[in-house]
């Protein structure tokens, strides 16, 4: 597979604390890479170094020739009195056709909501319209920060089946940072743990033996791969075909 974006060795410090040391991740064509980490693990300030928003200390980002990245924040702030339709908001990302944004609103399952006011979806709503923004510019890395934040378990699920087939249609990589182990362990093609530095990395069905995902995670990370074995065992299971792609979610 194409490696879309790469960094080794980045470190970074404010004032005299350091934030990240040593991390190296990379995300590759069609792959879905979920970075997972408690809070203040650095996890933010990675993303935003990868983005290029942020200049690291040391170390080296690489990224494909050309390569175009859709961002999907954490958390956008909308006053609520605003006069600003979906279609307005995510049309803002760049000069794009009605045509366009309705294509990209129908691709994420909210169509319906085109002229609606943003401050009218639901959460999840929302984080459709943000991805449906990203969406736009055709991009060949997907960035999302906690894409899945404010929306409850059911609408969680629905957003993660939708990003797997977001990944199938456009082939595009996907870094996702979240803090949902049951989730990124469903869905993920690898994980990677940062702690200020990577803590551990690999597939999700591995790291269930690794002694720093334990030490990080506990009874809550042992519980999400169990989780995910049952999950990949019983796909498998109804799964004749050895050929068959296999994609978590």
């Amino acid at each position: 597979m194409t490696t879309l974006i790469e960094a080794r060795g980045l470190a970074k410090s404010f004032d005299t604390r350091a934030v990240l040391s040593d991390v190296a991740i990379a995300v590759a064509q069609g792959e879905i890479v979920t970075l997972i980490g408690p809070n203040g693990a650095g996890k933010t300030v990675l993303l935003r170094i990868l983005l290029g928003l942020e200049a690291a200390d040391a170390g080296t980002v690489e990224r494909k020739p050309g390569l175009t990245i859709g961002y999907m924040p954490q958390k956008i702030e909308i006053d609520a009195n605003l006069p600003l339709s979906v279609a307005r908001f995510v049309g803002l990302a760049g000069s794009y056709t009605k045509p366009q944004i309705a294509e990209m609103l129908a691709e994420t399952g909210i169509a319906a909501r085109l002229e609606a006011p943003i401050q009218a979806l639901s959460g999840g709503e929302f984080q459709r319209a943000l991805l449906a923004r990203a969406l736009l510019r055709q991009p060949q890395l997907l960035v999302l920060d906690e894409p899945a934040q404010g929306v409850d378990v059911t609408g969680q699920e629905a957003l993660y089946d939708l990003l797997a087939r977001v990944v199938a249609r456009h082939g595009c990589g996907v870094l996702l940072v979240s803090h949902d182990l049951h989730l990124v362990m469903a869905r993920a093609d690898r994980v990677v743990c940062l702690n200020g530095h990577v803590c551990c990395t690999g597939k999700p069905a591995a790291l269930g033996n690794d002694p720093a995902f334990a030490a990080l995670f506990g009874a809550r990370g042992a519980a999400s791969v169990a989780v995910y074995r049952h999950n990949h065992d019983h796909e498998h299971a109804v799964c004749a075909d050895p050929a068959h792609d296999h994609r978590h979610g």
